[in-house]
């Protein structure tokens, strides 16, 4: 996992690579929370009770590791791709196409940070929480606009790693 983050980085993208990978690591962390609280919750179930508020935590536990997981992907190139439509393509068109979609990635992911920020004013304002444990849901937010913004930073250093490849030596 670490190799895949900081392949040929240094510098500003190496630490952006050092955080996005422990924050992942963190979401992994999450995650497995999750799978443990709904395991509890069943043999609880059987054996005595269920646990009281296990859907909504996983609800939002595994949204906040989803998100986690996100820049990890970018910078590692993990996302899912058609090679099926680039296979004859040149070393530079692929650069030019990965520019492009690593610009894409910046834009909505700043685009997703605006949009959840505004969610989250507005689910703080409201006093929204959930019906079980009373948890105000803007909380949840909170990890995931941290998931957005290191997302926002490794699609910038992706973006500039494509457009060095894409003004590489000309096709031949």
């Amino acid at each position: 996992m670490m190799e895949a983050a900081f392949a040929g980085r240094s510098g500003p993208a190496a630490l952006v690579a050092g955080l996005v990978t422990g924050w992942a690591l963190l979401g992994g962390l999450v995650l497995l929370a999750v799978v443990a609280m709904n395991v509890a919750s069943v043999i609880g179930g059987v054996a005595w009770k269920p646990f009281p508020g296990d859907f909504e935590m996983t609800q939002v536990g595994v949204a906040v590791a989803a998100f986690a997981f996100l820049p990890w992907c970018q910078i590692t190139r993990a996302n899912v791709s058609a090679d099926i439509f680039t296979m004859g393509a040149s070393p530079r068109w692929i650069a030019r196409l990965r520019l492009v979609a690593s610009a894409v990635a910046l834009l909505f992911a700043a685009l997703l940070v605006w949009r959840m920020s505004e969610g989250m004013a507005d689910q703080r304002q409201y006093g929204y929480t959930t019906t079980i444990l009373q948890f105000p849901v803007w909380l949840a937010f909170l990890p995931i606009l941290v998931s957005l913004v290191l997302l926002v930073l490794a699609s910038a250093v992706t973006l500039a790693e494509d457009a060095r490849a894409a003004r590489g030596p000309a096709d031949g």
